[in-house]
C-alpha cells in the first residue's frame, strides 16, 4: 500500500502531523459497538468494505485509490470505485495515513452519500491499527517520533466513524510484541496451512476478537478478499487507465502458477494476479473450517 518518497516534509509539517494523530488517537474506540459483531454468525452484518491505494511504477506521486464493497457472507463485489490521484504528501514511516487516507475517506464519504445501500458496515485496511510503529521510526528514509498504537486503520476509522480492521501483511516494528499486552493485535493463518501470518489489528469500533473472526470469514485465499479485490481492481484501474502493459504471457502464466494452491483451499495462497483459475468454483464463499490460533503471537 505504501510507497517511499525521498523527500522530508518541514518540520511544522511533522509537528502537526504529530498533534494530529494524538488527537484523533483519543477518540479510537476498541470494543464492538455494533450488533452484528457480538453475534459469532455476524448474522446481520451484508457489507464489507475494502480499501487500497495502487501506485504507478516508478512514480511515488501517481497512485489510484480503490474502494470495494462485498456482499457478506458471499463476498461479491456490489460496489467499487478506482479513482486516479495525486499524492501530495510524501511518505513518512508512521505517518502513511496523512499521504493516503483523505483519498480513501473521500471514497468513503462520496458512496454514503451517494447510494448509502451501498455503504458498508466495515472497513478492511491494508495496514496496521492500534498496533503501529513505536517511538522513532525503523524504515528510511529518517527516523521520526511517532505516538504509539495508531496506524492508518485506526485513522481512518476515526474519519469515517466506521468500524474498521487493520490487516498488515508485515509489521513496521515487532521489539516485544510477544510480550505487550497492550497490543490490540493478533497474528493469525488463514487457512490451515498458511506459513505466512496477517497481523490484525483494532482499527476503530471493533474489539480483536471480533476482527480476527471477521478476517478469517473473509478469505478465500491469503489476504481477505475486501482487500484483495481494492488491490486486484485499483491495479487494473492503473493499466486501462495509463495504458501500462500487463506482464508477457510466460512471466504472467509462472507468477500465478507460483502462487496458486495444488490443493484449494487448504494449501497456502498468496494474492493471485486476477480473477478466476481452476480453484475459483471450490473457493466460493467465507472459509469456515479454520482452526483457531493458538494464543498469542504465532511465529510462521
Amino acid at each position: 500500500m505504501a510507497q517511499e518518497a525521498a523527500e522530508r516534509p518541514p518540520e511544522e509539517t511533522l509537528s502537526r502531523w504529530k498533534r494530529e494523530q494524538a488527537l484523533l488517537k483519543a477518540r479510537v474506540i476498541d470494543w464492538d459497538t455494533e450488533a452484528w459483531q457480538r453475534d459469532p454468525a455476524f448474522s446481520s452484518l451484508q457489507r464489507v468494505g475494502g480499501v487500497d491505494v495502487s501506485f504507478v511504477q516508478g512514480d511515488s506521486v501517481k497512485a489510484c485509490a480503490s474502494l470495494v464493497v462485498l456482499s457478506y457472507p458471499e463476498l461479491e463485489v456490489v460496489y467499487e470505485e478506482c479513482r486516479m490521484v495525486s499524492l501530495a504528501a510524501p511518505y513518512v514511516s508512521g505517518f502513511l495515513a496523512f499521504r493516503e487516507a483523505p483519498f480513501l475517506v473521500e471514497a468513503v464519504q462520496r458512496l454514503q452519500t451517494q447510494e448509502p445501500h451501498l455503504a458498508p458496515q466495515v472497513l478492511l485496511v491494508d495496514g496496521n491499527g492500534v498496533l503501529h510503529h513505536r517511538g522513532f521510526g525503523v524504515a528510511p528514509p529518517f527516523p521520526v517520533c511517532s505516538p504509539a498504537g495508531f496506524g492508518v486503520a485506526c485513522h481512518l476509522g476515526v474519519l469515517t466513524d466506521l468500524p474498521c480492521i487493520g490487516v498488515a501483511k508485515k509489521l513496521l516494528q515487532v521489539d516485544g510484541l510477544e510480550n505487550n499486552d497492550l497490543h490490540k493485535e493478533k497474528a493469525l493463518r488463514s487457512h490451515d496451512r498458511s506459513h505466512k501470518p496477517l497481523y490484525v489489528s483494532v482499527g476503530h469500533r471493533t474489539s480483536l476478537e471480533a476482527a480476527v473472526r471477521l478476517t478469517r470469514s473473509c478469505c478465500r485465499f491469503r489476504i481477505p478478499e475486501p482487500v484483495r479485490q481494492a488491490d486486484i481492481r485499483s491495479r487494473e484501474y492503473i493499466r486501462k487507465t495509463l495504458g501500462v502493459p500487463r506482464p508477457p504471457p510466460q512471466e504472467q502464466e509462472k507468477s500465478q502458477n507460483a502462487q496458486r494452491p495444488e490443493v484449494c483451499p487448504e494449501e497456502d495462497s498468496e494474492e493471485p494476479t486476477g480473477e478466476g483459475g481452476p480453484c475459483r468454483a471450490r473457493c466460493r464463499g467465507p472459509r469456515t473450517d479454520l482452526k483457531a490460533p493458538s494464543p498469542g503471537i504465532q511465529e510462521q
